[in-house]
């Protein structure tokens, strides 16, 4: 008496399946990526070896270029607008933290006055930009 096999279904690989993985790991890599967003002025920012920055709150990018030239948001602007801007800025959101980027030729004259004026607007932090260089001290 002779026995027939029996036939098994085809083993195929699912494409759903392989989607839905692809579609996952695309959302995940787009949640925990973080993007920068350049001001447009290029400075050279001084290095450090320290990170320590809190992101909470609502932060204003501040730039002081080379030749002193204060950009708020993009846009150049003069001490006095700039510190009319903080005032409202501040008016609208209690807590402002001002990223400084400043070139690391400018004078620390412009920059402490710039400082000096965000305090007096309201601003409650100042985050001073540099870029990370890890266990280089000098």
């Amino acid at each position: 008496m002779k026995f027939r096999k029996p036939r098994g279904e085809e083993t195929r690989l699912g494409i759903t399946p392989l989607i839905d993985i692809v579609f996952l790991l695309l959302i995940f890599f787009m949640l925990t990526s973080h993007f920068h967003i350049a001001s447009g002025v290029p400075i050279r920012l001084p290095k450090i070896t320290q990170k320590d920055y809190d992101s909470k709150g609502h932060k204003i990018t501040l730039v002081i270029d080379k030749l002193g030239r204060i950009y708020l948001k993009g846009k150049k602007i003069d001490l006095k607008q700039l510190e009319q801007e903080l005032e409202g800025l501040v008016k609208q959101d209690d807590r402002v933290h001002l990223l400084l980027e400043a070139d690391k030729d400018v004078s620390h004259g412009r920059v402490v006055n710039v400082m000096d004026l965000a305090k007096r607007a309201g601003v409650s932090s100042i985050i001073i930009a540099a870029n990370w260089e890890p266990k280089k001290v000098f």
